[in-house]
């Protein structure tokens, strides 16, 4: 099949021949006919099958010029990356449209997007806090929005932005088209799309856990974070094919720690990307990694949602993930638009449970390759991989109270604040039993 047996209109079957575009993928041509009919769609589908097109194809052919500046689709993605990312595809698609598109995100000068979002546009695609903002600030007028589309439910829910698509929902007409996109179907998925459309069509284009066709796999058994260090230096040293690798590590800290301990060899070809980098930081590094400046990115699972990079080469899972569907949208990165991709595991003894649950998940076992011959491997533990110290509770130390008397004692009358001066008459009588009297001149008559 091709987009032509899809019926694509001329603006877009020509964007996508300057795209070298030919065949749509899987999922959309799953989708494409039930969006076409106005039905509520929630596709399921991996990391890397397209899911951008196709929900952007079929939305893009259904969108009718209009003079308004309100826009007509409103697309809502987790984070600023695939903002910049989905704006861009829409841009390539609209080449021969009288188009225009609009993205915002935190973390920029809010100032800048608003003038921007008032300026006009067809299309608004934003990260739901900024959305959230723009709406309340009176800036988007949402009264024309008819299609409502979020990428990556499942990203939304792990980043808590579940209140702030309900907020986003108060603002929109009731009349809307909703077309949801994620790579897992999960009981806390389903409860939210379920808070915005109760009938819709659910189009899975493979299951989740189902590995990718045209990506090889396999593993190292390396016991620690120095250890596999070392092995990462072996590879980049001696596999010059690894041209493009991303590689993940579990958290942010970990990441900075393999960042610094590979400088001194690969300052010039070697990038860093997470969510404390700043925002001109991680678009400048993204676009050397796109481009082939760095030939190596370290990486975390919540910014690889936002990333779309080209002919990655290699994926390098230098930590495992704790959630088997993590490694899936991980190795997704690779093996696209046909070409055969490589996923790489390094596994320490702790791990060895997760590589079992990946391996359920997907009905596959990992091959485990031996070590290279000059790996060393180190006993040395960095401060990230030692346990935390228990310090138990010392009971011998504590202090007994001893019983004491009151804590409060009564004032001395003098002391006591009340009113306690005696009028002299009183006085008189206390002392000598009857009133006294000082004499008293008697009144002249």
């Amino acid at each position: 099949m091709t987009f032509q047996d899809l019926n694509l209109n001329r603006p877009l079957y020509s964007a996508l021949e300057d795209l070298g575009i030919i065949e749509p993928t899987t999922i959309q041509h799953k989708v494409f006919s039930p969006i076409m009919a106005g039905k509520d769609v929630v596709g399921i589908a991996q990391t890397g099958t397209g899911k951008t097109y196709a929900y952007l194809l079929p939305t893009l052919k259904l969108w009718k010029f209009s003079n308004s500046p309100s826009p007509q689709i409103l697309i809502i993605v987790p984070t600023r990356e695939l903002v910049a990312q989905v704006v861009e595809e829409v841009e390539k698609l609209t080449k021969y449209m009288t188009f225009q598109v609009v993205g915002v995100y935190g973390g920029t000068n809010i100032r800048t997007q608003k003038i921007a979002v008032s300026g006009g546009a067809d299309v608004v695609v934003g990260t739901p806090g900024r959305l959230g903002d723009l709406m309340k600030d009176g800036v988007l007028k949402t009264k024309k929005i008819n299609r409502l589309i979020i990428d990556e439910v499942d990203e939304m829910l792990n980043l808590g932005f579940r209140t702030q698509l309900r907020e986003i929902i108060e603002f929109l007409p009731r009349r809307r088209q909703h077309l949801m996109f994620s790579a897992t179907m999960t009981e806390e998925v389903e409860a939210v799309i379920h808070e915005f459309t109760l009938l819709f069509e659910k189009i899975e284009a493979a299951p989740s856990g189902a590995p990718l066709e045209n990506i090889e796999q396999y593993a190292y058994e390396v016991p620690n974070f120095n250890s596999k260090a070392n092995l990462l230096e072996i590879l980049f040293r001696d596999h010059p094919e690894m041209s493009k690798v991303l590689v993940f590590a579990s958290t942010k800290k970990m990441a900075d720690v393999l960042y610094e301990r590979l400088l001194p060899n690969f300052e010039e070809v070697m990038g860093l990307i997470h969510s404390s980098k700043s925002q001109n930081n991680r678009f400048d590094t993204v676009g050397k990694f796109d481009d082939g400046t760095y030939r190596f990115l370290i990486a975390t699972d919540i910014i690889a949602r936002g990333l779309d990079v080209s002919e990655v080469t290699h994926i390098i899972n230098f930590d495992l993930p704790d959630v088997a569907e993590k490694y899936i949208h991980r190795i997704g990165r690779t093996g696209r638009a046909e070409k055969k991709g490589v996923a790489i595991s390094f596994v320490s003894e702790t791990e060895e449970a997760y590589k079992k649950e990946i391996e359920e998940l997907m009905s596959l076992e990992i091959p485990v390759l031996s070590n290279p011959a000059d790996l060393v491997l180190s006993d040395e533990l960095i401060d990230l991989e030692k346990p935390v110290e228990f310090i138990p509770f010392n009971h011998h130390k504590i202090k007994t109270a001893k019983p004491t008397g009151k804590a409060f004692h009564e004032k001395k009358e003098k002391n006591k604040k009340t009113n306690n001066k005696i009028r002299r008459a009183e006085k008189m009588h206390l002392k000598y039993g009857k009133p006294q009297t000082r004499g008293q001149k008697k009144k002249k008559r």
